[in-house]
């Protein structure tokens, strides 16, 4: 048995960018951190944080592009692809990103990080686990609050 899931609660570091593939396909991409905390030996509190690669397609990524903003707080559920291509300068790169299959936006209506951003009116919860049905209205559901989650 083989799983590859990932999920991650953090903020959006650039605006997500949209683009039409040749073959119609809407993809956007974005980046979220998370950060590790701790206390050190001192009592201090550190942070540690780590970036990751987002790429959402079809209705999520619509949704994406359309929603979020840079610094917005989400959830986001995936799993993780690595791609690998050739340079410019002929030398081997890679990358790996999350695949998004399912987001949820963790802002309030009140708590935008920017004035440019656009108004929502509650969270959203959208799956695309299944792309061949017919495009649907996202899902609203609880908001969820870091604090809540037991680990």
């Amino acid at each position: 048995m083989d799983l590859n899931k990932v999920m991650l609660i953090g903020n959006l570091t650039r605006d997500p960018e949209g683009r039409t593939t040749p073959s119609g396909q809407i993809v956007t991409s974005f980046g979220i951190a998370t950060n590790l905390v701790w206390k050190d030996a001192n009592g201090e509190r550190q942070r540690r944080p780590e970036f990751h690669n987002v790429v959402a397609w079809r209705k999520l990524a619509e949704i994406c592009n359309q929603y979020l903003k840079k610094g917005n707080k989400i959830y986001i559920e995936g799993r993780l692809q690595t791609r690998e291509w050739q340079g410019q300068d002929g030398a081997k790169r890679q990358r790996t990103e999350i695949i998004a299959d399912n987001m949820i936006m963790l802002d309030t209506k009140n708590s935008s990080s920017s004035p440019s951003s656009k108004p929502f009116s509650a969270p959203a919860q959208v799956n695309e686990e299944t792309p061949e049905e017919s495009p649907k209205e996202p899902q609203v559901t609880d908001e969820i609050r870091v604090e809540d989650i037991p680990f």
